[in-house]
């Protein structure tokens, strides 16, 4: 999956996979992490998001099943 750079004090890159609702999220920390059945809207919001790492605790966070890629 294609991740696109965004600016952001938490976030590195964001993915998005539209037929398989996926979410990719690199950390500036270099971890990166990948969402399940997240909907196209939940992406677009959080890419207009002013502050990615707010709108990622509260929409995303604990909210969709994930894992950690390594």
């Amino acid at each position: 999956m294609d991740r696109e750079p965004v600016k952001s004090r938490a976030s590195r890159s964001v993915g998005y996979d539209r037929d398989a609702h996926t979410l990719e999220l690199e950390f500036t920390a270099g971890t990166l992490f990948r969402y399940f059945d997240v909907p196209e809207f939940t992406h677009r919001a959080l890419m207009r998001a002013k502050s990615k790492g707010r709108f990622f605790q509260m929409s995303i966070d604990r909210k969709f099943r994930f894992e950690e890629i390594k």
